[in-house]
């Protein structure tokens, strides 16, 4: 004891000698062996190629913030569809503050603080970039000029997805390198300028072609198209949009088209990772699963995951678990995942599932199950059994019974019944329900999923053998590291298949010279890819997709004429498209004006908003400015009406 103390007094000595030693001026002043700083190193070469380089990464981060711009809308939320089942008896409950629209949904709420600053550290960094370039030497000027139009592309990206959450917002144009309280608001038809003149000039800078991965002119091209678009319908009369701006998006649109540079895939599915419905039977590796879709020419530009080597512009090279560096997320962040019976817990197999959006009733019975290829591409209707299991009905509420069902690996233990194939009898059910006939829970919109045959919402129901829904299967990738985020597919921002829906709704605008003919002409060639082998045919999609309880007669023919196309069916066929992709749904429904009127009609949260009566309203179609925003401004920077 004496000893450990007289060593501890020694180490204690030494140590406050080292700190006093260490006030010399060589312990405690910046030592830069290789004089390298911003100033000389962004001037050369490897260094701007760098900076430019760095711009890419946070795309990762940003197109992650999914929640402001997919929930609270048609086809998502935050919660699943059984609780807007129970509102008649379960008065207090409410949806997530994007679902209800309520005064939960305000500043504070950190998805829009991380969104705002996200975009603010990509613009700044963008920012560097051109302002920097004129000082470069040793770069061949055409060289330099396609990092300039990359940046200009990144920083019209992050501008184009902030105007719109927000309406006015700061513009800084030059790097930020000092700190400052002062923020000015630029009006947001003054942002659209700028975004179409940078866009412009990257259009004139950059290639056809580059390395994977990098912004190609097609890319600067589409997100003009998009520009125009959303200026068109001039939000508010406050954008600055003209009619013009429909033909101007069309008239990109069509010679993206007539380029053959981007030409849809013939089938649909090979747009997304390979994988068997039941993990225990893949044969794909991680590698091989998402080498088809990686490559496909449909995609115009993506958000990299799959790095390969000398491309640090993808971002982190390493996307293992051990150094906390992660790859995509998406295959983990929608709907649900299996059920409970015979199934491994914790591992790869059918992953983690962490779903912050859940689709609607609206969006499920958007699909015609048996003739679009989306549907079955979309969810996967089956589960398996992942390990030797057994399951215990004595329990089960409202319908104990004293049975125990055994599975083996692989057997199936629960199925979802396409929306519109109606139940006929008792008979086609598990044996979870009385009369049921089936070693497997069956599950329909007769028995609302995981509620069984409930005929009240005040009963308590435990079915051992219960499932939530189908499982959203489209970005699934087998055979990742179990967890948040590692997969190596990726994220596809811009697709060819959206020039038509953009093309069509430009059309229905107002726009002239289509070279393709009517509106329906460019609608039309999307969904027959989408039927296969039923091309040319009329497929059925519920007339009231939101409402659970209509009957299934009730059906309406999603095959456009020129009588039938409006607005309301290009975003009908922009859902089964693209359901999840590319951040966009929140945008296109504010767009079009028709935000308030499709997430009360098919979002079941947003319609019961705060005790039964919706709160969603006109100043919900701009975000509220984030408080950290508020906080860090002087003066303080003036809040969106409403908030």
């Amino acid at each position: 004891m004496k000893n450990n103390n007289l060593i501890r007094y020694i180490f204690s000595f030494v140590l406050i000698g080292l700190v006093a030693g260490g006030c010399k001026k060589t312990f405690l002043d910046e030592f830069n062996p290789a004089n390298r700083t911003t100033d000389n190193f962004y001037t050369t070469a490897t260094g701007y190629e760098s900076l430019v380089n760095a711009c890419y990464p946070l795309l990762r981060d940003i197109t992650q913030q999914r929640i402001p711009t997919l929930n609270g809308t048609d086809l998502f939320s935050a919660n699943g569809w059984t609780g807007t089942l129970l509102f008649p008896t379960l008065t207090t409950q409410a949806g997530s503050p994007y679902d209800s629209y309520d005064i939960s949904l305000n500043s504070s709420l950190g998805e829009l603080q991380s969104l705002w600053d996200l975009l603010y550290r990509e613009v700044n960094r963008c920012n560097a970039a051109v302002t920097r370039a004129a000082a470069v030497t040793g770069m061949a000027d055409s060289v330099k000029n396609v990092r300039i139009g990359e940046a200009k592309f990144l920083r019209s990206l992050s501008y184009f997805w902030a105007v719109q959450q927000w309406g006015d917002i700061p513009m800084p144009l030059t790097e930020t390198t000092s700190g400052s309280l002062a923020v000015k608001k630029t009006a947001a038809k003054d942002v659209y300028t700028q975004i179409i003149t940078d866009l412009n000039d990257a259009i004139s800078k950059l290639p056809v072609s580059q390395v994977p991965g990098r912004v190609t002119r097609g890319a600067a091209q589409f997100l003009l198209a998009r520009v125009y678009l959303t200026r068109g319908w001039n939000f508010n009369n406050s954008l600055g949009g003209t009619s013009a701006d429909f033909t101007s998006a069309l008239v990109l649109c069509d010679n993206l088209i007539a380029s053959g540079l981007y030409p849809l895939e013939a089938n649909w599915n090979n747009l997304w990772p390979i994988h068997n419905k039941n993990p225990k039977r893949e044969t794909a590796t991680p590698a091989s699963s998402v080498a088809i879709a990686n490559a496909s020419r449909e995609v115009i530009f993506a958000v990299q995951y799959a790095n390969g080597t000398g491309t640090a512009f993808n971002g982190d090279a390493n996307l293992s678990t051990a150094n906390g560096l992660i790859g995509n997320d998406m295959h983990s962040r929608f709907s649900g995942g299996p059920n409970n019976v015979a199934q491994e817990s914790r591992t790869a197999t059918y992953n983690r599932f962490l779903p912050n959006h859940n689709v609607t009733w609206g969006a499920y019975r958007l699909f015609d199950p048996q003739m679009d290829v989306r549907y079955e591409g979309t969810f996967n209707s089956v589960v398996f059994a992942t390990i030797a299991g057994t399951v215990s009905l004595s329990a089960n509420r409202p319908y104990p019974q004293n049975l125990t069902l055994s599975y083996a690996m692989n057997d199936t233990t629960a199925i979802v019944l396409p929306w519109n194939v109606p139940m006929t009898s008792n008979a086609q059910l598990g044996v979870n329900i009385p009369g049921g006939t089936r070693r497997y829970a069956v599950q329909n919109v007769v028995d609302l999923f995981w509620l069984g045959k409930l005929t009240s919402p005040t009963q308590q129901v435990n079915d051992a053998m219960a499932w939530g829904g189908p499982m959203f299967w489209k970005f699934w990738q087998p055979g990742i590291t179990y967890g948040d985020g590692f997969s190596t597919f990726n994220d596809p921002l811009f697709r060819s298949a959206e020039l038509f829906l953009m093309a069509a709704e430009a059309i229905v605008k107002g726009a002239t010279g289509a070279r393709l003919g009517t509106a329906d002409v460019y609608y039309n060639r999307v969904l027959d890819r989408a039927l296969g082998t039923n091309a040319g045919r009329s497929p059925n999609r519920a007339t009231n997709p939101g409402n659970v309880l209509d009957p299934l007669t009730n059906i309406t023919s999603y095959r456009a004429t020129p009588s039938t196309i409006n607005i309301d069916m290009i975003l009908d066929e922009y859902g089964r498209e693209f359901l999840g992709e590319g951040n966009e749904r929140w945008y296109q429904l504010k767009r079009t004006g028709k935000l308030i009127e499709r997430a009360t009609r098919f979002n079941g949260w947003t319609a019961w908003g705060r005790a039964g009566v919706s709160q969603i309203a006109a100043k919900h179609l701009l975000r509220p400015i984030p408080q950290g925003m508020l906080d860090n401004s002087s003066p303080r920077i003036e809040q969106n009406p409403g908030y």
